[in-house]
């Protein structure tokens, strides 16, 4: 998600849809389970691709925190030389209706912001590039961003007028009838996400026409779950137009929901491998990941809001030095994202946590799953997270703190681990989801 959007969205309500993430032409059949090579016990590379992995993660970590300190400074800068002030007069001289005033504005700071952030955006995809988990062109690349920014302005018009309107009606609880009125937002938007943003950056086929035996036991692994998930769910996304990496989802709500397997985890896992992947994400499905990720963030939701109007009342009850009129004031806006970007950073680590946990829960879920229906689960688990981590770079060893401030899932080494362990049948105990 593009980080113009997500800050307006936080300001606005906090949304951190993470139920996703961010080569050779797929063959036309998956790998049989005979070429594949005997799955290690642990997470292991070669010396020159080991120091390549830290390399890469390091190059990560750093330019996560350097986007950060950069978003801030942007912000910071567009206050203090009182750019927002001069947007605001544009969008009311334009027209002397909210809405109106909001579309005007809106862009103009989005547009400003996107300019100064390519900087740090660029030389994320330089990284991909150099660590060959992207094979997309920069003609490419900049179109994605601009069709990201354009998306993010879309959402943020009638957000930011809603938001404004209340803070109109109600500047002293606006907070809360703001936080009442994002939860069918939220919802609205996961909701249409698979349906409409995504196929805008990605095509979408159904992984049954290419993919029958896969499909097929794909088929079987639902029915063994109790959770029959029809084909028209079941997607594969050609992900290897843009990346090298492997990677599966679970993304939608209700009638939108889907699980996604990028063609590029088809190409190059087994059967078995991709059926634990599969199995996995099912558990994001079986488990209701989604409806308890959108409670946890609503109420992390409320925490925030509560605290940041009284924060926001301190620095913008009153006309301020900076030409901001008050916190109804369209100029506000900047200094509203200031709060939200640095306490979305503040409270990544909750976030991510959370997010840790519903991995590991998954996690458990796909070996369960598919225990019984492929030769020796545990290996195929576990040969699954070592491709895993030989494509994607994955970090060997990282820290405890950054494990703690930025991993959304286990560290590789730790689940593949795990997986290779897991087996509660052979100890006569009960597994945790598949009684």
């Amino acid at each position: 998600m593009n980080a113009r959007l997500l800050a307006c969205l936080l300001a606005a309500g906090f949304l951190a849809v993470t139920l996703s993430a961010q080569q050779a032409p797929v063959p036309a059949t998956t790998p049989s389970v005979a070429s594949a090579p005997a799955a290690p016990a642990a997470y292991t590379l070669s010396p020159e691709k080991r120091e390549k992995a830290i390399a890469y993660a390091r190059a990560r970590y750093g330019l996560h925190f350097v986007s950060f300190l950069w978003s801030v400074l942007i912000l910071v800068a567009i206050i203090g030389m009182r750019l927002a002030p001069r947007f605001r007069d544009r969008a009311e001289s334009f027209s002397k209706r909210p809405f109106w005033q909001a579309a005007v504005f809106v862009p103009l700071l989005f547009v400003t912001q996107a300019v100064l952030e390519i900087p740090t955006a660029a030389y994320g995809h330089h990284l991909s590039l150099f660590y060959e988990q992207s094979v997309q062109g920069w003609g490419s690349w900049l179109w994605d961003q601009a069709k990201g920014l354009l998306v993010g302005i879309v959402i943020a018009i009638p957000l930011v007028w809603l938001l404004y309107t209340i803070l109109r009606k109600s500047p002293r609880r606006w907070w809360l009838w703001f936080w009442l009125a994002l939860l069918p937002i939220l919802v609205f938007l996961i909701f249409v996400t698979p349906l409409v943003i995504d196929p805008l950056f990605f095509q979408f086929e159904p992984l049954a026409p290419k993919h029958p035996e896969l499909a097929q036991k794909i088929g079987d692994l639902t029915v063994r779950a109790g959770e029959r998930i029809p084909p028209e769910k079941m997607f594969a996304m050609n992900a290897s137009s843009k990346y090298n990496s492997i990677n599966a989802y679970v993304t939608g709500l209700g009638a939108s929901k889907r699980v996604v397997v990028w063609d590029t985890t088809i190409a190059k896992a087994t059967i078995p491998q991709t059926l634990f992947v599969f199995g996995h994400e099912m558990g994001h499905y079986v488990l209701g990941h989604v409806p308890k990720t959108i409670a946890f963030l609503w109420a992390l939701l409320f925490v925030l809001l509560a605290a940041g109007s009284k924060i926001l009342d301190r620095l913008l009850g009153r006309p301020s030095a900076w030409g901001i009129r008050g916190i109804s004031d369209w100029a506000s806006l900047p200094v509203l994202l200031l709060f939200v970007t640095v306490a979305g950073e503040l409270v990544q680590p909750v976030v991510a946590g959370y997010s840790r946990a519903q991995e590991h829960q998954s996690d458990i879920f796909g070996l369960e799953a598919i225990h019984g229906l492929v030769p020796d689960s545990p290996r195929a688990a576990a040969g699954a997270f070592q491709i895993l981590g030989e494509a994607n770079l994955s970090d060997p060893d990282p820290s405890p703190f950054i494990r703690f401030w930025l991993y959304d899932h286990p560290p590789l080494a730790e689940r593949l681990r795990f997986a290779a362990e897991y087996d509660p049948w052979s100890k006569g105990e009960q597994p945790r989801y598949m009684r």
